[in-house]
């Protein structure tokens, strides 16, 4: 199983050496590891050069992390594709244990194009519990995927042929890109999970894209909203799109109405009111009670 590694990498030169050498030093060692640098100012890409002669370097300028992993999917010759943040690392088993999962469901008739695992949690040095909503799931995910992004980055391999058939990550998007993805592949798509905690993802770090945006939801909105207008969407899955839009778009307002940001409460009001004109709406409203 070929397997190519693409990590994104952006002014994190104290960081993405870990993930790199996480990757290089798998008992299944991938055919490539792909470290697009995203336009980075500090001593990230020296760094890389002085440390690791067997990666690909891939140097960018400043155009984000969708542009980043699109960038490593381009370059990828690998059959399979592994996705590692720069500020994350992986345990020494997580590439074949997946490649073993996968085999051990064909010789059982199932196809899988994508495989998860699950992960350990380090906050500011500190490993906490997930909650019981942050669950990785398997199988037919796709309401799953509604609330939250449900499947990581770094824990991710993908069959090549997806970006395809479904597109890569969304350029415009300056958060929840990988939720916007996920949304796209899961609506048609089964998961396979790899239940160990294979991933160590870190958190606290201020360049954070959680800790950069206020209201994430925002984004993904702009998600829901865009695969709502694919018009490729199953009934019940068009109801489940319009019943998360529902909630988040509720927040949202919430949210900016606490902070005093009216004209961006009513740019969402405006838009649960163009949402509860559409065909999708009256079977939504069928279907689900009244938030």
């Amino acid at each position: 199983m070929e397997i190519s590694v693409v990590i994104p990498t952006y002014n994190r030169a104290q960081l993405v050496s870990r993930a790199v050498k996480s990757a290089l030093e798998q008992s299944l060692r991938p055919c490539e590891v792909i470290v697009v640098d995203d336009g980075s100012t500090d001593q990230t890409v020296s760094n890389l050069v002085r440390a690791f002669a067997g990666i690909k370097l891939v140097q960018q300028e400043h155009s984000g992390v969708s542009a980043a992993r699109n960038a490593g999917i381009g370059q990828a010759c690998g059959e399979w594709i592994a996705f590692l943040d720069s500020d994350d690392e992986w345990k020494t088993g997580k590439l074949e244990q997946q490649a073993k999962a996968i085999d051990k469901e064909r010789m059982k008739g199932r196809e899988f194009l994508v495989c998860h695992t699950d992960e350990i949690w380090i906050r500011n040095g500190t490993r906490v519990n997930p909650m019981d909503k942050h669950a990785k799931p398997q199988g037919w995910i796709f309401e799953s995927c509604l609330p939250r992004c449900c499947v990581s980055p770094s824990s991710v391999v993908l069959h090549r042929n997806l970006f395809t058939r479904f597109g890569v990550f969304d350029e415009t998007l300056p958060a929840c890109e990988d939720y916007d993805l996920w949304l796209r592949i899961f609506s048609r798509l089964p998961v396979l999970l790899v239940p160990e905690r294979l991933v160590v993802k870190y958190g606290g770090h201020a360049d954070q894209l959680s800790r950069q945006y206020w209201g994430m939801d925002r984004f993904r909105v702009q998600a829901l909203e865009k695969i709502l207008q694919t018009g490729k969407l199953e009934v019940l899955q068009q109801q489940q799109v319009i019943h998360a839009l529902k909630e988040k778009i509720a927040i949202l307002v919430n949210g900016f109405e606490k902070r005093g940001n009216i004209d961006q409460a009513v740019h969402y009001r405006n838009k649960m009111g163009r949402l509860e004109g559409t065909a999708q709406w009256n079977r939504w409203h069928r279907g689900y009670p009244s938030c």
